[in-house]
C-alpha cells in the first residue's frame, strides 16, 4: 500500500489540456412559460433561453408610470401605449418591456403575436436586469422590427435610445421623440421623469 508521501505529483497542465464539458441549457417554448405558476418573478423568453428577474420595485414603477402618462398625452389615438407589453416571434421568443407602442389598428382577437409594427419599447434598468436589457433584449427587439428602444437610468438620470441605424445615444437632458406618422415630436425633461427619485 503506497503512503500519501510517496504520491507523484504531476505538474498543473497547461490551459490548452484543460477539457471543458459543454453544460447543456434546456430551451423553453412560450407554451412553457405559459405553464408556469405566478411567484412575482418576470419570466421572459429569447431564443429559448429563460430570463427570470424580480419583479418591479416602487421607483421602477413611478417611472413607468409617469412615462406611460406622457406618451399617452402625446399619442392620443394615434398608437396604444401598454406597460408592460409583450413582443412575441412564436414559439421561442417572449419579451416583456415595461411599456410598449405600437399603432392601430388592434386585431379583432388580441394576441401579442399578432402585433406588429412597434413603434417604441421601454426598458427601466434595475439591478437584475440592467445586464439582460441592454446585452441581450435591446438588440432583439430591433431585430424583431421595433422602431426604437429606449432603456432608461434612474441612477445616472439618463436614457440610452437606440434604433437600428444607431445604438445607445446618452441622453441627458430632454428626450425627444418624433414617428413620422405624427406632425409634433415629443420631449420630455428627464428632471420631470426622475423627480424625487
Amino acid at each position: 500500500m503506497q503512503k500519501l508521501e510517496d504520491a507523484e505529483l504531476r505538474p498543473s497542465p497547461s490551459r490548452d489540456d484543460i477539457m471543458a464539458m459543454p453544460l447543456p441549457l434546456p430551451k423553453y417554448t412560450i407554451r412553457d412559460l405559459y405553464s408556469f405558476q405566478p411567484d412575482g418573478q418576470r419570466y421572459e423568453l429569447l431564443e429559448g433561453f429563460l430570463i427570470v428577474t424580480p419583479g418591479p420595485g416602487a421607483p421602477h414603477q413611478l417611472v413607468a408610470a409617469r412615462l406611460m402618462g406622457a406618451l399617452m398625452n402625446y399619442l392620443g389615438s394615434a398608437a396604444y401605449v401598454v406597460g408592460p407589453g409583450t413582443v412575441e416571434q412564436p414559439p421561442l421568443t417572449h419579451l416583456e418591456p415595461d411599456l410598449l407602442v405600437f399603432p392601430p389598428p388592434l386585431p379583432k382577437r388580441l394576441e401579442w403575436k399578432k402585433l406588429s409594427g412597434h413603434w417604441l419599447a421601454v426598458e427601466i434598468y434595475s439591478r437584475s436586469s440592467r445586464r439582460y436589457d441592454h446585452d441581450y433584449k435591446r438588440d432583439a427587439y430591433l431585430a424583431l422590427g421595433v422602431r426604437e428602444v429606449w432603456l432608461i437610468d434612474r441612477r445616472e438620470r439618463s436614457v440610452l435610445v437606440s434604433t437600428e441605424a444607431k445604438r445607445d445615444r446618452r441622453i441627458t437632458e430632454v428626450l425627444t421623440w418624433h414617428p413620422p406618422e405624427l406632425g409634433d415630436a415629443f420631449s420630455l425633461p428627464l428632471d420631470q421623469l426622475f423627480v424625487d427619485l
